[in-house]
């Protein structure tokens, strides 16, 4: 069961917004995160592929290796990712992998999202974890960044 109140869930999406509007900024697609231990931020992200020519470079990803180099653990058991877009296949695997109990995420991924639209790796049991998964805190903002970059990339 989530005990966190939902001011806080929103209070930490809102971080990862203003991450995406900075990678959106930077010619990157909008996708922000952080991840959350004990109520503080311990690792950031924002999209990177672009600038670093790395196809691993998402938010999710980058922001779970500063939250490790934080504390000093891969093992984020007790911390939650934040994320402004539902979480791809690989970002789902690092997710599993690092033991995080719990991802909040802004809007949906039909294409791509393996936290509950096409697939739910993050809740799938055969995978030996307890994940929390729950969509669609502040999915009209974390949408809009998305449509609005796409536009301007489509006008190019």
């Amino acid at each position: 069961m989530d005990l966190l109140s939902n001011s806080t869930h929103e209070r930490f999406i809102k971080q990862a917004i203003r991450l995406a509007e900075m990678g959106g900024g930077l010619e990157e697609i909008p996708v922000g995160a952080v991840v959350v231990k004990e109520n503080n931020v311990i690792g950031r992200g924002y999209n990177q592929r672009e600038s670093l020519k790395d196809p691993t470079a998402h938010a999710e990803m980058i922001a779970i290796t500063a939250a490790a180099n934080t504390i000093g653990d891969w093992r984020l058991t007790d911390c939650t990712l934040y994320v402004t877009k539902e979480p791809c296949p690989m970002c789902a695997g690092a997710i599993i992998n690092s033991r995080l109990k719990m991802v909040i995420f802004g809007t949906y991924d039909e294409e791509k999202g393996c936290c509950g639209s096409l697939y739910q790796l993050c809740g799938d049991p055969r995978f030996g974890n307890n994940i929390s998964v729950r969509g669609g805190i502040f999915e009209d903002k974390c949408k809009e960044l998305l449509k609005a970059f796409f536009k301007t990339k489509r006008k190019e």
